[in-house]
């Protein structure tokens, strides 16, 4: 056999074995072809380009439902919850699809719908007249999947956290699953959705514990019981970020 010819079967060989083990990562996984893809896409994506750091192991249940809530700052803040999720503190568990909850508008676009329906995203006017988006969230919590909010409701550009919207502590107080705070710390930002993607920088991302909602568990679920886990959860969010919290009145 001549040189050129084993040369080009080594390299068949090699395409083979790699093609097998992204169909075995792929099955392993648990996710959608389409879902694996772009989890493998944003993985090397956060960890080339935006040197993507963390303060511990992810601490997300490998089974089981959870909500995690973030401060918002980037159109990429879903991509830095994402990576690396599935190396919990246990070892490493499947990857597991986060469903956030995004704006309508987002979701209805051509390329973007379709990045949002393969990650299973809950889309919801900003108004927050439609309940059926919590619905929808509440019916996967009780499903045992995992579920992502943004409390602040959009993308803040100044420093500290904006004020949270009640949805999230409703949703806690409703499903009464483990809740989990996470910070991120310099997501890029720009003029328009698209900049932040292109501006290389170093993302860091803190872990916070489970927050505890005993107390409130027999609590009625009324408008005070709500208000004062919007208050405990955004004040945890802040301690995790060292930052502080944005007065209404300076928004």
């Amino acid at each position: 056999m001549s040189p050129d010819r084993s040369a080009q079967l080594a390299l068949a060989a090699y395409v083979l074995i790699a093609a097998a083990l992204m169909v075995r990562n792929r099955y392993a996984s648990g996710l959608t072809w389409s879902a694996w893809f772009l989890y493998m896409v944003q993985r090397a994506y956060s960890g080339l380009w935006l040197h993507w750091r963390s303060n511990r192991r992810c601490p997300f249940p490998s089974v089981g439902p959870a909500i995690i809530y973030a401060n918002h700052r980037s159109p990429i803040d879903p991509m830095m919850i994402w990576t690396n999720h599935h190396l919990v503190p246990s070892g490493t568990g499947k990857k597991r699809v986060i469903g956030f909850l995004m704006a309508r508008e987002y979701y209805e676009l051509p390329v973007i719908g379709w990045i949002c329906r393969s990650v299973e995203s809950i889309p919801a006017d900003r108004n927050g007249r439609d309940i059926g988006p919590a619905k929808e969230a509440l019916s996967r919590l009780k499903a045992g999947r995992l579920v992502g909010i943004f409390p602040e409701g959009r993308l803040n550009r100044g420093e500290g956290l904006l004020p949270f919207g009640s949805g999230a502590a409703w949703l806690a107080l409703r499903a009464d699953v483990p809740v989990f705070p996470v910070y991120i710390h310099e997501a890029p930002q720009g003029s328009s959705m698209v900049m932040p993607f292109l501006y290389p920088t170093r993302v860091r991302v803190s872990y916070g514990p489970p927050i505890d909602l005993t107390p409130y568990r027999d609590r009625p679920r009324d408008t005070e019981t709500v208000n004062e886990v919007t208050d405990l959860m955004r004040r945890k969010l802040a301690e995790l970020g060292g930052v502080a919290i944005v007065p209404a009145q300076e928004n």
